[in-house]
């Protein structure tokens, strides 16, 4: 078997070319070469494939039974090899079949998938999306292993070795029914304190930022619900006098909700968009990450 690290490409064009015009002159013409360069390649080759390949003839060259049995297996590992190399092909979204596989939060589904999906079934209707439910800690792992495509995260906190393009920078409001009977202005320090929270958290905890911003000020409130999505919690809001300090792109289009101006600030947070080196030219992904940018 000939080892093919010690096989120089070239000589396999100058074959194929050869065996087509079966004339060294004009062989070289259309390769853009000498005449010797040429003809140097050609004994390069019988030497290489132990067989004289062409022949002498009244006509110019005659290809051996050895080269007539190369030239259309040549021809197509060499067509092959350039569509392998060749640049990609542009995306062509009304085409596309494409899946992709995204990694987000209930939030992040509502903030980012949502406001893009309308677009996204117009403009690429042959394709699907998959949502994963976010496992921070194995975000990298899937991403390099293409288990997920895309993933949404707070910038801060977000894994090493990912790319990364921040959406928009997200801040907390109060939050609660319309009608509620308490918050018809906005409420003083104490009676933000006073009233029935409801909050965010994965391991059933009753501290966050905004704890700890009023602990500064010397205050407590009164965290009554904790729940481990906000979808969860704008339901709870909705339904009851509970109240939240929630993130605003979560809650500011909600019919039954109201925004009151809460009297502490509540740092807020980014989020990002993620995805591993190994999608990062890719056409395809390319023109999703640009329409979900675009969307939010």
């Amino acid at each position: 078997m000939v080892n093919l690290r010690s096989i120089d490409l070239n000589l396999l064009v100058t074959l194929d070319v050869l065996l087509d015009e079966q004339n060294v002159t004009r062989a070289a013409q259309r390769l853009h070469f000498s005449q010797p360069a040429v003809s140097v390649h050609l004994a390069k080759l019988r030497e290489l494939l132990g067989d004289p390949l062409l022949l002498p003839g009244p006509r110019g060259m005659r290809p051996t039974v050895r080269a007539e049995a190369l030239r259309e297996p040549l021809r197509d590992a060499l067509a092959a090899l350039s569509k392998a190399v060749a640049p990609a092909d542009p995306f062509d979204p009304a085409r596309a079949d494409h899946t992709w596989r995204i990694a987000a939060t209930d939030y992040t589904e509502s903030t980012v998938i949502l406001p893009m999906l309308p677009d996204l079934r117009a403009v690429a209707p042959h394709t699907r999306l998959a949502l994963i439910e976010m496992t921070p800690a194995l975000m990298a792992k899937q991403a390099e292993q293409g288990d997920i495509d895309l993933a949404f995260h707070t910038t801060d906190g977000s894994p090493d070795g990912l790319r990364r393009r921040k959406l928009f920078t997200e801040r907390y409001v109060l939050v609660a029914r319309r009608d509620h009977p308490k918050l018809r202005r906005r409420p003083t320090l104490k009676q933000f304190c006073a009233l029935e929270h409801v909050m965010v958290s994965q391991s059933g905890g009753f501290q966050a930022g905004t704890d700890e911003v009023l602990a500064g000020l010397g205050h407590a409130r009164r965290v009554v619900l904790s729940v481990p999505h906000f979808l969860v919690a704008r339901a709870a809001i909705a339904t009851s006098d509970l109240v939240a300090m929630a993130p605003e792109r979560l809650v500011r289009d909600d019919p039954a909700l109201q925004i009151v101006a809460a009297p502490v600030e509540v740092p807020g947070f980014e989020i990002s968009m993620l995805w591993h080196e190994r999608v990062h030219r890719d056409p395809a992904h390319q023109w999703l990450r640009e329409r979900i940018a675009n969307a939010v």
